[in-house]
């Protein structure tokens, strides 16, 4: 696996997996998504481990993926197509290309949803744009007072790929922060059932560990059977299938005209100005009043 950008160890029964990127706030490059995903089949495999917690170093879950686009197109294409193609004029966008490699994502993170260990997330900080595809696909999320979570992308640039919100949270309040992309705070998010629970940040830690634990008291047969039950009752209603809308729509809203002129603007005006004017109107994320 990927050791300098995702940490692995296990404590007593607990597989603990660590984004450690935290000069770049965790974001997501190939690095880390293939080092989760790697940890998360260390973890399965392991005969000691009994639950995982998936957090992030330096006080931050993940801001999402790395908006640096030298950091994060290497990552896609170093993903095989061996698919015939033509070659494409400049600018041209292959949907199925696309989508191939942001489905590579997908399922990658869907290891969480299908490890028979459950996988604990643990947030502080933030939990942004393509960071919520991952984290909501953990089995239950511990959250700290002073974090929050959002798709930012949906004002521009973007559509959830795991798509885990509408069955997490139900029709209305998917529809609520996935029309707005507003930024959520902890008792929000405990309120409309996003996260199981909400700790001081300076217990979040401490807590989850000592929940994680507790898995160690039941047949790991017992936990693998249940989590398939409950997760067999979400495919039933057509997981995957939103998934594929989910991912194929997020190649689709990155090649947009508004989503052109978008990544132009970060060379024109730079990319703390870019994002600053994208959630000025909305007084959230960067443009939040602090207390």
């Amino acid at each position: 696996m990927t050791d300098d950008v995702v940490l692995y160890e296990e404590q007593d029964s607990v597989a603990i997996v660590t984004i450690n990127r935290p000069d770049k706030l965790n974001t997501l490059n190939e690095g880390v998504i293939q080092g989760i995903a790697d940890a998360i089949d260390r973890a399965s495999a392991s005969q000691s481990a009994r639950s995982i917690v998936l957090r992030g170093a330096g006080g931050t879950f993940t801001a999402g993926y790395d908006l640096n686009f030298g950091e994060r197109d290497p990552g896609f294409r170093s993903y095989s197509y061996d698919a015939p193609r033509v070659p494409h004029r400049e600018g041209a966008w292959d949907p199925v290309r696309d989508y191939q490699m942001m489905g590579h994502n997908v399922r990658r993170f869907m290891k969480i949803w299908e490890c028979p260990k459950p996988v604990i997330g643990q947030l502080e900080g933030w939990a942004l744009g393509g960071g919520t595809d991952l984290i909501l696909c953990c089995d239950l999320i511990f959250m700290a007072e002073s974090a929050h979570l959002g798709y930012p992308p949906s004002r521009v640039f973007g559509t959830p790929t795991t798509m885990m919100w509408i069955y997490r949270v139900g029709l209305e309040h998917a529809k609520e922060w996935l029309l707005s992309g507003d930024a959520i705070d902890s008792e929000t998010a405990h309120r409309i059932g996003l996260v199981s629970k909400v700790f001081p940040d300076e217990d979040l830690q401490d807590e989850t560990l000592k929940y994680a634990a507790r898995f160690q008291h039941i047949p790991a047969n017992q936990l693998a059977l249940n989590k398939l039950l409950i997760n067999q009752a979400f495919e039933n209603m057509g997981l995957r299938t939103t998934q594929i809308l989910g991912t194929f729509f997020d190649g689709v809203t990155r090649h947009t005209e508004e989503a052109l002129r978008w990544v132009e603007d970060f060379g024109k005006l730079g990319f703390r100005e870019t994002i600053r004017r994208r959630d000025e109107p909305f007084g959230d994320y960067g443009e939040r009043k602090k207390d």
